[in-house]
């Protein structure tokens, strides 16, 4: 008779920026053992006094049952411990670079037969200039490899001619000179935004899927400058003509490079067609954040059934989940005078019912109170559920007026543009 394994486990996350905290601190208290380690200098003193913080992760191979990659770049060290045997979540060599090159990503898509926006790479602000006075259009320009990481660089434009986006590459000239690196422009195509995410176990896709809805820019009615994120709404469904269209074309492909975590792809769609713009081939902040909130399993034992390779449906909420990043100065700008003035240590004060849907984000722990920690601002990510998106948004905005933390701002309409959204999706035949 086969005997059951123990449940409790070990958990080694090697993570780029502290980002899984969150993850990490849940894991925790679901009763395994659990140790950090963070690469990027700045961000060394999240997590302190909430999980072992370890200094050099390639110690801790031996005593891990699984190892967790947070980002994109360990694909290399990944494989290479699968290889060695290890259960490891985290990317490849190969989706790796399906994130960090753009033209490799598009050039992929290509491949497995979805079609992709028109887009130019270039090295040269003024080659890329005289190509928008040749081809006028409405463009984006999205920064490529490192540089995509400073989400504010991204800029879409409105103007018809481009001239609009020949001012902002201007301007990055002459703050960057010829440090700013490759970077593509891209044709804007006009239509709802939407990513179709899913867990992959090395040899297929796990459902359900989930579909999700950013909010990129600063301020409300996507006002101000890209961000990254500043909140997100989503829901969970077990077949989506937009996953057909895209990431499961991938499953073979992703199932050869034997690929285990999360991948997203995000897309355009609109009555003539689903447009895929670009992937994320680890997990996304503050996706994964807002789909545990979604996922009724331990996240332990969900991570352990992955890393093993096993075949299994998830068990998930009904109805729809959202978040939103309650943050502080510089954000969304790396500025540490601004950061040691105005938000270093300050505290996070939750004033009644406990901390349910607040998720600790670049924070330390010191007796017992929440500091920020860090150096980008981003201080806690504030979840709700609920059957509509209604209800959802009510829970989480109820959960962020029971928040006080100084000089702290957030998105007041994360959520609102789904009824639009929704309407266009259906009447396309896309939900």
């Amino acid at each position: 008779m086969k005997t059951k394994e123990p449940y409790s486990k070990k958990f080694l996350f090697v993570s780029r920026w502290g980002e899984s905290l969150d993850i990490i601190n849940t894991i925790k208290s679901e009763g395994h053992a659990v140790k950090m380690f963070i690469e990027d200098k700045a961000s060394k003193e999240i997590g302190f006094g909430f999980v072992n913080k370890v200094a050099h992760w390639e110690k801790h191979i031996d005593w891990a049952d699984i190892i967790v990659f947070d980002y994109t770049g360990y694909g290399k060290i990944a494989s290479e411990l699968r290889s060695k045997g290890k259960l490891v979540i985290g990317g490849t060599e190969y989706t790796d670079k399906l994130e960090l090159d753009r033209n490799f990503g598009q050039s992929e898509l290509q491949k497995h037969k979805i079609k992709v926006i028109p887009s130019e790479e270039f090295t040269s602000f003024n080659d890329a200039i005289h190509y928008i006075k040749a081809h006028p259009n409405t463009y984006v320009i999205k920064p490529c490899g490192e540089t995509q990481e400073l989400k504010q660089l991204l800029f879409v434009g409105n103007d018809d001619e481009g001239l609009d986006v020949i001012r902002v590459l201007k301007a990055y000239e002459k703050s960057w000179g010829n440090n700013f690196g490759n970077f593509q422009l891209q044709r804007k195509v006009k239509g709802v935004e939407v990513s179709i995410a899913a867990f992959f176990n090395g040899n297929e896709f796990i459902y359900p899927i989930n579909i999700t809805f950013e909010h990129k820019k600063l301020f409300p009615k996507e006002l101000g400058v890209s961000t990254g994120e500043m909140g997100t709404s989503m829901f969970w469904t077990k077949d989506s003509p937009i996953f057909e269209a895209t990431l499961l074309k991938f499953q073979n492909t992703l199932s050869k490079h034997n690929y285990i975590g999360h991948i997203d792809i995000n897309c355009i769609v609109n009555g003539n067609g689903i447009y895929p713009l670009e992937f994320t081939s680890r997990f996304g902040y503050p996706q994964i954040f807002i789909q545990s909130d979604g996922i009724m399993e331990p996240l332990g034992e969900l991570f352990f059934k992955l890393a093993s390779k096993k075949q299994f449906k998830m068990n998930v909420k009904k109805g729809f989940q959202i978040g939103a990043f309650i943050v502080v100065p510089p954000f969304p700008y790396d500025d540490k005078k601004t950061f040691d003035l105005f938000s270093k240590d300050a505290v996070v004060v939750i004033k009644k019912n406990g901390k349910e849907g607040v998720h600790p984000m670049h924070l330390k722990k010191v007796n017992d109170e929440w500091l920020i920690t860090g150096n980008t601002g981003i201080a806690v990510l504030v979840t709700g559920s609920g059957n509509t998106m209604k209800d959802a948004q009510r829970m989480m905005y109820n959960r962020i007026n029971n928040i006080i933390i100084n000089n702290a701002y957030y998105r007041t309409d994360i959520g609102d543009r789904w009824t639009e959204d929704s309407d266009k999706l259906w009447s396309w035949g896309l939900l």
